[in-house]
C-alpha cells in the first residue's frame, strides 16, 4: 500500500464564487465531490486582482509589492519610456516547486501564470499563456524541451491561450477556448496516470477569456445583456464542460492525494471605463503638447514634462504616478508637495460620479500601506474604480472621461476580489457539503501545500496554512 501524500492543484483562471458555490452548486457534481467532506470558501485576491501578479502571489505566498511587479506591465525604471513584461524571469522568489523540488519531491505544472521561460524543476514545468510559441526549438516553453515533443504527440498543436479573444466572433472565440482546455485536460489526465509525481498543477484559462468574451450573455443585469440562443447559456455549458473534466481527474487519483480547486479572482460585469488620462487633463494634473484626434495610447502622446504633475495607465485598475522632481527626469513635482498630493487625488477619485451623477464607489490604495514593502517601481497609487465595476481606460482621445466600450478589444466584464478556494483532503473528513470557511487570502495556498507534503514552511512566507 503505497501511502506516499501528494497535492494536485487545479487551478481555473477567474472563477467566481458566485457562479461555483452559489448559482450552479447543485449543477456542478464534481466540484461539489471536491467540497463534500471538504473545506471551501472564497479565497481572497492580492490587490490588484489580476492574473499576473496573483498566481505568483499564491505560489510564493508574498504580495505584489514584495514580489516587486504590480501587474503584467510595469515600469522598468524611473524614465518615462521603459517598461518591462512581468514573465517568470521578473520572480526573484522561490514558489512551492521551487521549495518542492529542493525537498525532493516530484513535481509537474501546466500553464500556471509567469512559468514561461521555464525554469529547471525535479520534474516538469510547461510554460503558460505568455508563451510566444509552441514551436521553437530554439525557445522552448517546456521543462525539460523534450517534453515539447511529448505533448505535440499527445494533443498535436497544443494552445497556451486563445489567440484573439478580444473579438467580436463568439462563435469562433468559443471554438476556440473549447479547443484549448480539451488539449489541456487530455494532456493533464494522461500524465497524472503515467508520471510519477507528488505536486501537480495546471492553471486552465478558458474560464476567464469565457468570462471577458461572454459575459453581456451571462448576465441580466449588464448594461449590454443580448438575449442569444446559443450564446446565454455558454459559459453555464462550459463550466459543466469544466465539470465533467475534473469528474474525470478525480477518477484518476488515489486516496492519498489532496485535491484543490482555486481562482486567482473572480469576475463580475463591467459598468463602463474610467478615461484616468482625460481625466487628469481634465482636472489639470496632464498637459499635453497636441490633443490627438484618434483614440492613442498615452505612451505615444506628447506630454509637456515641464506642466504635468500626474499621469496614469488603463486596465482592470488604474496604476497613477507622479512626476516627481529628482525621480522621474524631468521631475516638478517637490518631495514636500507628494504627500498632499496623493490624498488630494484620492479624494477626488473616491469622489467620482458616474454619467448619471451618481456616486461609483472608488477604492484607492497607496503601495506602502498595503504591501510588506515595494520593490521594483510601485505605483504611486493603485484605483479600483466603482469597486472594479469600472475598468481603467488609460487612452486619450475619448472626448470624456467615461467610455462604455473597452480601447483594446472587446470585454464584458471585470476582475472581482474574490476567487474561489476547495480543499479535500481525504485523511481529513469535514461532514456531508463540506465545511465553509472565511477569511482565506491567496497567499495561504503555498504554506498550506506544503503542510499538506510535510514540507518546512519558509520563515519568509506571508500567508498561514488552513
Amino acid at each position: 500500500m503505497n501511502r506516499r501524500k501528494k497535492v494536485l492543484v487545479i487551478g481555473l483562471d477567474c472563477a467566481p464564487p458566485e457562479l461555483v458555490f452559489d448559482q450552479w452548486r447543485d449543477e456542478l457534481p464534481n466540484f461539489r465531490r471536491v467540497m463534500d467532506e471538504g473545506v471551501w470558501g472564497k479565497l481572497e485576491s492580492c490587490i490588484p486582482a489580476i492574473t499576473v501578479p496573483a498566481w505568483s502571489s499564491m505560489m510564493s505566498s508574498k504580495d505584489p509589492g514584495t514580489l516587486g511587479f504590480y501587474g503584467f506591465r510595469n515600469r522598468g525604471d524611473y524614465s518615462y519610456e521603459k517598461n518591462t513584461l512581468a514573465n517568470s524571469n521578473s520572480v526573484k522568489t522561490d514558489r512551492v516547486w521551487d521549495v518542492l523540488s529542493r525537498a525532493g519531491k516530484k513535481v509537474i505544472t501546466v500553464g500556471v501564470p509567469q512559468t514561461y521561460p521555464p525554469k529547471p524543476v525535479n520534474g516538469i514545468q510547461v510554460g503558460c499563456f505568455l508563451s510566444p510559441s509552441t514551436r521553437n526549438p530554439e525557445r522552448p516553453y517546456t521543462y525539460p524541451a523534450s517534453v515539447m515533443q511529448e505533448i505535440e504527440a499527445t494533443v498535436g498543436d497544443y494552445l497556451v491561450d486563445v489567440p484573439n479573444f478580444r473579438t467580436d466572433d463568439k462563435e469562433y472565440l468559443l471554438r476556440q477556448i473549447y479547443t484549448m482546455t480539451e488539449k489541456r485536460f487530455k494532456l493533464v489526465k494522461k500524465w497524472i496516470v503515467e508520471k510519477e509525481w507528488d505536486f501537480f498543477m495546471f492553471v486552465e484559462m478558458g474560464t476567464d477569456r469565457i468570462h471577458h468574451g461572454l459575459w453581456k450573455y451571462h448576465d441580466p443585469t449588464h448594461h449590454k445583456y443580448e438575449v442569444h440562443p446559443s450564446l446565454n447559456q455558454s459559459i453555464y455549458n462550459y463550466y459543466r464542460y469544466i465539470d465533467s473534466e475534473i469528474g474525470q481527474i478525480l477518477d484518476h487519483v488515489d486516496e492519498n492525494t489532496t485535491v484543490f480547486v482555486v481562482s486567482d479572482h473572480g469576475a463580475k460585469k463591467m459598468d463602463g471605463g474610467i478615461c484616468v488620462n482625460e481625466w487628469l487633463i481634465q482636472e489639470g494634473y496632464l498637459t499635453l503638447k497636441s490633443q490627438p484626434v484618434t483614440l492613442t495610447s498615452i505612451d505615444k502622446c506628447e506630454i509637456d514634462w515641464s506642466k504635468t504633475r500626474v499621469w496614469g495607465d488603463g486596465g482592470y485598475y488604474a496604476r497613477i504616478f507622479l512626476n516627481i522632481e529628482g525621480r522621474e527626469p524631468q521631475g516638478i513635482v517637490k518631495a514636500g508637495e507628494v504627500k498632499a498630493l496623493l490624498d488630494e487625488l484620492k479624494a477626488k477619485f473616491e469622489a467620482l460620479v458616474d454619467h448619471n451623477g451618481v456616486n461609483i464607489g472608488t477604492t484607492v490604495y497607496k503601495p506602502q500601506e498595503i504591501y510588506n514593502e515595494c520593490n521594483g517601481v510601485p505605483p504611486d497609487l493603485l484605483v479600483y474604480f466603482g469597486d472594479l465595476y469600472w475598468r481603467s481606460v488609460g487612452t486619450v482621445g475619448h472626448g470624456s472621461i467615461y467610455t462604455f466600450d473597452n480601447d483594446i478589444g472587446p470585454d464584458d466584464c471585470n476582475h472581482a476580489q474574490f476567487g474561489i478556494v476547495i480543499k479535500h483532503d481525504p485523511a481529513a473528513h469535514e461532514g456531508p457539503g463540506g465545511r465553509e470557511l472565511s477569511g482565506l487570502q491567496l497567499m495561504d495556498m503555498a504554506p498550506t501545500i506544503l503542510k499538506q507534503l510535510d514540507v518546512p514552511i519558509p520563515a519568509d512566507m506571508q500567508g498561514k496554512p488552513f
